[in-house]
Order: C-alpha cells, then sequence, then structure tokens
C-alpha cells in the first residue's frame, strides 16, 4: 500500500509508467506567481507612461532608432528556434533520448515568439501602426517578409506542439473530472485506437518535417532585416548562417534552464536524467564552437579589410566605449561554456550544464545588443555619432516580458503535462532486444520514480 501511494505521488501507475508529473498548487507556487504578476504590472504601467508620452521615455534617438526593443525581438526569436527545430531534429533521427525533454522545448519556442513580436510593438511606439505592414505592406522590405516568416512559423509551431499534447489531453480528460470539459473539447475524441495513433504519427512527422525549413528561414529573414541595409558591420553575406547558428546557441541553453527549473520543482528527477543534461550538454558544446568560428570570421574579415566606416564600428566594440560588453560576451559564450562542457563528462553535470547555459544566455544578449546599437552609433551618413542608454521604461518592459514568459511557463505546466505521458510509455515499448540497455537508461523506473 505504501509503495503505491508513493508510485502514485511520483507520477507513476501500477506499471511504473508515467501517468500525472503535475505538481499540486501550494502557497510557493502563488507566492512566486504573485511576484512575477508584480513585475508583469509594473512593465505595464512603464508600457502606459510609453504610450501617454511617446518614445521620449526610451533612451533611443537618431540615429540610435533601435536599441532595447530590437534587441530584445532579435534574443527572444533566436531562443524560440531550438524548442522546435531539435525537438524536429531528435524526432527525425529517431533518438530515442528526446521522449522527456522535447515538450519542454516545444513549450519555450510557441510562448517566446510572442514576446519577441511584443517587443517589435513597443519599439513602434504606437501599437496601432503595426498594422501598416499589412494594410500598406511593401514586398520588397525584409521588414514584411519578417512578419510573413514569424507568422508562418508561429502557426507551425503551435500545430507542431498541440499534435503530441492530445493522447496526454485525453488522460487528463479521464482523470480530472473537474475539468473534463475544458479537456474534452482539447482531446479532439481520442481513444487510442491503432488507426488513430497512426494518423497522429503521421501528422507529427510530417509537421517535423515541415518547421525544420521554416525555422531556419525565420532567423535567416531575421538576419536579413539588418544585412539588407548599408549599415557598417551589417551588410554582410555571414549574417544569415551567424543568426541561425546564435539562435540554436541560445534555445539549447535556455532548453537546459528549463528542464533544471522543471525538474527541481515537480521532482521529475526520474525522467530527466543526467544523461539527457549530459547530451543536451554536448549540442551546447558544438554549437559554442560554431559560434566562436563565426564570430572570428566576422571579426577577422572586418579588421583585415580596414574599410574605415566599418573599422570604426570594429573598434568601438573591441576597444571603444562597448568593448567591455564585447570582452564579457567573448567570455560568457566561449570561455565559461567551453571551461565547463568540453572537459571531462563529470563537469557536465546537470548543475555544470546550467551554469553554462545562463553563462550563454547572458552573452548571446550582449551579442545582439552589440549587433544593433554599436552600428547605429556610428552611422554612415554624415551625423554626429550618438551615444544610446536604455531607460527606467525600456528595461522595465524586458523584466515584464521575461515574467510574463515564464509565468505563463509555469501556467502551462499545471494545465498539461511538461513530460509527455504517451511518448515515455512508447519508449517503454520500444526498449526490447539489443537495444534494451540504451532506451532504458533515458527512460524511469518504478523505484527510481519512487525514490525521486
Amino acid at each position: 500500500m505504501e509503495q503505491s501511494e508513493r508510485r502514485a505521488e511520483a507520477g507513476l501507475g501500477e506499471d511504473g509508467s508515467l501517468l500525472l508529473p503535475m505538481a499540486r498548487t501550494g502557497p510557493r507556487f502563488w507566492l512566486f506567481v504573485s511576484l512575477l504578476v508584480g513585475v508583469a504590472l509594473w512593465g505595464f504601467f512603464a508600457w502606459s507612461t510609453q504610450l501617454r508620452r511617446g518614445l521620449f521615455v526610451t533612451g533611443l534617438n537618431v540615429p540610435v532608432y533601435w536599441g532595447l526593443y530590437i534587441t530584445n525581438f532579435v534574443f527572444f526569436i533566436g531562443i524560440s528556434h531550438a524548442g522546435t527545430l531539435i525537438s524536429a531534429i531528435l524526432r527525425l533521427a529517431h533518438a530515442e533520448w528526446r521522449r522527456p525533454i522535447t515538450r519542454a522545448a516545444e513549450v519555450i519556442t510557441v510562448l517566446v515568439l510572442f514576446f519577441g513580436l511584443g517587443c517589435v510593438i513597443l519599439d513602434l511606439g504606437r501599437p496601432d501602426r503595426a498594422l501598416n505592414v499589412i494594410l500598406h505592406g511593401n514586398f520588397t522590405s525584409p521588414l514584411l517578409w519578417d512578419v510573413a516568416s514569424i507568422s508562418t512559423y508561429l502557426t507551425a509551431s503551435t500545430i507542431y506542439l498541440y499534435l503530441p499534447l492530445i493522447p496526454d489531453i485525453a488522460i487528463l480528460r479521464d482523470h480530472f473530472q473537474g475539468r473534463h470539459a475544458f479537456y474534452r473539447a482539447l482531446a479532439l475524441g481520442w481513444t487510442g485506437t491503432p488507426k488513430q495513433r497512426r494518423r497522429l504519427e503521421k501528422a507529427i512527422a510530417v509537421m517535423a518535417v515541415i518547421v525544420i525549413p521554416i525555422a531556419i528561414s525565420v532567423h535567416t529573414v531575421v538576419s536579413w532585416v539588418f544585412a539588407m541595409t548599408v549599415q557598417p558591420m551589417w551588410h554582410s553575406t555571414i549574417f544569415g548562417p551567424y543568426f541561425v547558428v546564435g539562435a540554436i546557441f541560445s534555445g539549447i541553453a535556455a532548453i537546459i534552464i528549463a528542464m533544471a527549473a522543471i525538474r527541481r520543482a515537480y521532482h521529475l528527477e526520474a525522467y530527466l536524467k543526467p544523461i539527457h543534461f549530459n547530451n543536451l550538454g554536448l549540442l551546447l558544446l558544438v554549437f559554442t564552437l560554431l559560434w566562436f568560428y563565426f564570430t572570428f570570421a566576422e571579426f577577422l574579415t572586418t579588421y583585415y579589410g580596414g574599410e574605415p566606416m566599418h573599422m570604426a564600428v570594429f573598434l568601438s566594440k573591441t576597444e571603444g566605449k562597448f568593448s567591455p560588453y564585447f570582452w564579457i560576451m567573448v567570455v560568457t559564450c566561449f570561455l565559461v561554456p567551453f571551461a565547463l562542457l568540453a572537459n571531462n563528462r563529470t563537469r557536465r553535470t546537470v548543475w555544470g550544464c546550467v551554469a553554462a547555459s545562463l553563462s550563454v544566455e547572458v552573452g548571446m544578449w550582449l551579442e545582439r545588443f552589440l549587433i544593433v546599437v554599436p552600428s547605429l552609433s556610428n552611422p554612415r551618413l554624415p551625423l554626429t555619432a550618438s551615444s544610446y542608454t536604455p531607460s527606467w521604461v525600456e528595461w522595465s518592459l524586458f523584466a515584464a516580458f521575461i515574467s510574463c514568459f515564464i509565468l505563463l511557463y509555469a501556467v502551462f505546466t499545471k494545465l498539461f503535462p511538461i513530460v509527455s505521458i504517451w511518448e515515455i510509455r512508447e519508449g517503454r515499448e520500444h526498449a526490447v532486444s539489443e537495444v534494451t540497455t540504451r532506451i532504458e537508461s533515458y527512460l524511469p523506473d518504478a523505484l527510481e520514480a519512487t525514490h525521486g
């Protein structure tokens, strides 16, 4: 009897299969939510101040007409990539270790895209002007390409998140009578028949193929918003792949941080194992090296060319007023993650990967800032170079977006399983013959889960 109760608390059935990895809502959760809501309300106050007084309350000026808002736009859109992209690639590659982590990654994609789009609205000053892109769109403008690609990506990513949720929603429908109508509507009549399973698996496979080129195109188009101009150090052919690599780099780091958070909050140690963090840590290490390669290539070609306008931006980053941010970026994007992840497997622990990921997120935000602000501060046009300092309004809205993202992510984990129930069960069914040990090393067992 005691063992059955422990299994139930761990979200396991009598056979050790995963049931409902959703923790109860306690006082600490509501305190956490209250703090996030407080930050969000402060951000709303800051936005109302901007709406009343205009962009004058920000640090934006001529020629630095893009600042923290566009930095955050590129940052959020970048984080969204790894969620769907990594999940889709791992599905198509039949990587069994993906099963406990795919949903945590896919949720990041859908949620963070809204905040990326919100940053553009903030930068416009007047939200109603966003309609001009649709009503009076210029098809030769990369801005319109950006709107089209992100809208397509958001639609595809939402479908890709929803499809694997359907079997789990059906389980919730059968276990939570108080929310029966809500889950019944979302379950779409799922009963788990072989015909339904075949159709679902085919639909997921098709969407996995579709979202990969869409995801790559999105950040390529985002880079073209910069590269299609003649601003110093923007007009470069390397920006497309450079932005895509950076997006996946920051996205993998975001997945690791989110996994560690839900692992600790919901006691999912039996499902999100060190081996998952080790594998993601290896991916993060690969993209650490790729990021360094692209960054080195960009700065080497700029330095070797010696074009005066480009060199002005180059020197402002490497030894001028932006140099502290640049060298912190190099340390946090390369030296720290490389030291933590490349030495040996003992360093790629859960918290070692989290430390490397936090460092990467700081560095990648700085990279976006260093792409946007220094070039605009040294314009090609005969204008006086200007300085830019973000105001309290911009920082408040950035903090509010982060808080809202965390809040929505937490709410999702309370409404739906953040670990895919049916995929874990399917993984157990596949753990046969010569691959049994390899697959089971990624999956929880009843005894381990009850002690988790």
